[in-house]
């Protein structure tokens, strides 16, 4: 006897088994659009500066640069930290890291989710599960000065 696996949960219900698609397959990602530009000023800003999720909702992240300055003097991406993460620390190691496209190969354990660099004309996205623990969570740009300059935002989850 040949048994197939396929993506799906099984319920037992008043003793009958019902078959039904697995959660994950039926909760389809919301999007969410940030764009980047030039800076203004010396003050650099996603579109958005907060992205409230709900515990585990599934997060696609679209990041559009509408930037004119070429890419290899102002990049940008997004990166959603872990809690509690030394953000000065960290960018401060991604502003020497450029040859891993300013993420720190030491820290990468502080990222939850992140996009590639994107120049002008260029989007990127990233798809992830929010965290499941209620919070305030930070993205940011690691491309060197970004977040310094105020490239960053919170991730709330509630």
């Amino acid at each position: 006897m040949m048994i197939k696996r396929t993506a799906v949960a099984m319920t037992v219900v008043m003793g009958c088994l019902a078959v039904t698609p697995a959660l994950e397959a039926r909760q389809a990602a919301r999007t969410v659009t940030l764009t980047v530009t030039d800076p203004v000023g010396e003050k650099m800003s996603y579109s958005l500066k907060q992205i409230v999720a709900k515990p585990g909702e599934k997060i696609k992240v679209r990041l559009v640069s509408i930037a004119q300055t070429p890419k290899i003097v102002m990049a940008h991406n997004f990166l959603l930290m872990k809690e509690g993460t030394d953000l000065k620390k960290f960018t401060d190691a991604a502003a020497n890291a450029r040859a891993t496209d300013y993420i720190p190969p030491a820290m990468k354990a502080s990222i939850l989710a992140q996009t590639t660099m994107v120049g002008p004309g260029e989007s990127a996205e990233v798809t992830f599960t929010a965290p499941t623990k209620p919070g305030k969570y930070v993205f940011l740009c690691s491309f060197a000065g970004h977040w310094a300059a105020g490239m960053t935002g919170d991730f709330i989850v509630k």
